[in-house]
C-alpha cells in the first residue's frame, strides 16, 4: 500500500510541476486599420514607432509643388501639384515640408476613398508613399 500511495503522489507532484509552464505565445500583430498606412501590419501598440521619412534619390519620380501640407498622426499630408496642375494627395511618414516647396515623390498605387481619422477627413485618391525629396 505504502509503495503504491508513494508512486501516485510521484506522478501527482510531476503533473503539478509541469503545469506551472504555460504555453509561450507569440505576440499578436494588428492589421492595418482604416487610418493607417497600408502593409504596416505591426505589433499591438503605436503602429508608428520607428518610422521615419526615407529621402527619394533625384530622378526617381514625379516632379510637383507642395499646396498644401498637414501632419496628424504621424503622417504627414501634402497636396501636391504637378506642372499640369493635376493635383494629388500624399501620406508618407512625418516630415518637415512646406507651401511652396518644390518635390520629387515616387509613383505608387493610390488608394480611393481613404478616412483619416485624426484628420477626420476623406480623400478620394491618395497616395501611401516613404518619403520624398524637396528641391534645393
Amino acid at each position: 500500500m505504502k509503495k503504491t500511495a508513494l508512486v501516485v503522489l510521484s506522478i501527482a507532484a510531476l503533473a503539478l510541476a509541469g503545469c506551472k509552464d504555460k504555453p509561450k505565445t507569440e505576440v499578436p500583430t494588428a492589421t492595418p486599420q482604416q487610418g493607417q498606412m497600408p502593409g504596416a501590419a505591426t505589433q499591438a501598440g503605436d503602429p508608428h514607432a520607428g518610422m521615419k521619412a526615407q529621402e527619394i534619390p533625384a530622378g526617381a519620380g514625379k516632379k510637383a509643388t507642395v499646396a498644401e501640407t498637414m501632419n496628424s498622426g504621424g503622417y504627414t499630408y501634402v497636396e501636391a501639384a504637378d506642372e499640369k496642375g493635376g493635383k494629388v494627395w500624399l501620406a508618407l511618414p512625418e516630415t518637415k515640408v512646406a507651401k511652396g516647396d518644390k518635390i520629387e515623390y515616387p509613383e505608387t498605387t493610390p488608394m480611393a476613398n481613404f478616412h483619416s481619422k485624426t484628420l477626420n477627413k476623406t480623400f478620394d485618391k491618395i497616395l501611401f508613399i516613404p518619403g520624398i525629396r524637396i528641391e534645393k
